[in-house]
């Protein structure tokens, strides 16, 4: 039996301004899938931080760097990604790629190595992706998924899988009952092989 300091963290970081939009919904059935497996589970609702954007300032990139330079919300996110086993992210589709929000959390990752020079190394990454148009091409989800595909490749992490599904209204999407048991079947994977 294992304590709960034995249990495998999982970061769920939500890119949507919706809290129970598709992309939150299949980030729940993740969650669940990984709870399953035995995983600790916490979500970070983005939208609702003040999660500033990378100014550019190079301060991280400096020798002795003590971490990005901004003072807002993203600093103890540094040492939650750190910490976890695997991160989920979760967000809609906007305007031919990811969401501002998700853009936003990715850009400022720029400075996480100073924390943990292996921070990426390894970790483990779940995708949950959803858009309006039915085809992930017209949609621009494909674009989103290659960012997500280029990005953790470069940086050493493990794209374990992606979950994406066409749907508009809130929540819609959990009628897709094959999607919301790929979703399931991905939180259990990000934590068991």
């Amino acid at each position: 039996m294992t304590n709960d300091n034995d249990r495998k963290k999982v970061l769920v970081l939500l890119g949507s301004p919706r809290r129970k939009g598709n992309s939150a919904t299949l980030a729940e059935q993740i969650s669940l899938g990984a709870r399953s497996a035995g995983a600790e589970v916490e979500s970070l609702f983005l939208h609702e931080m003040d999660i500033q954007p990378c100014q550019s300032c190079y301060a991280c990139q400096k020798p002795d760097s003590k971490g990005c330079a901004i003072d807002d919300a993203m600093q103890p996110v540094y040492g939650k990604l750190i910490e976890s086993y695997a991160w989920v992210i979760a967000g809609p589709v906007y305007w031919f790629t990811m969401s501002a929000q998700t853009k936003t959390f990715m850009d400022r990752c720029f400075a996480l190595p100073v924390y943990d020079k292996n921070a990426f190394r390894d970790k483990r990454i779940g995708i949950a992706m959803a858009y309006a148009d039915a085809d992930p091409f017209r949609s621009g989800c494909v674009n989103a998924l290659r960012c997500f595909q280029d990005a953790y490749s470069y940086v050493g992490a493990k794209l374990v899988g992606m979950v994406y599904g066409s749907a508009l209204e809130a929540g819609e999407i959990s009628s897709n009952e094959a999607l919301m048991e790929e979703a399931k079947e991905l939180g259990k994977k990000l934590v068991t092989i």
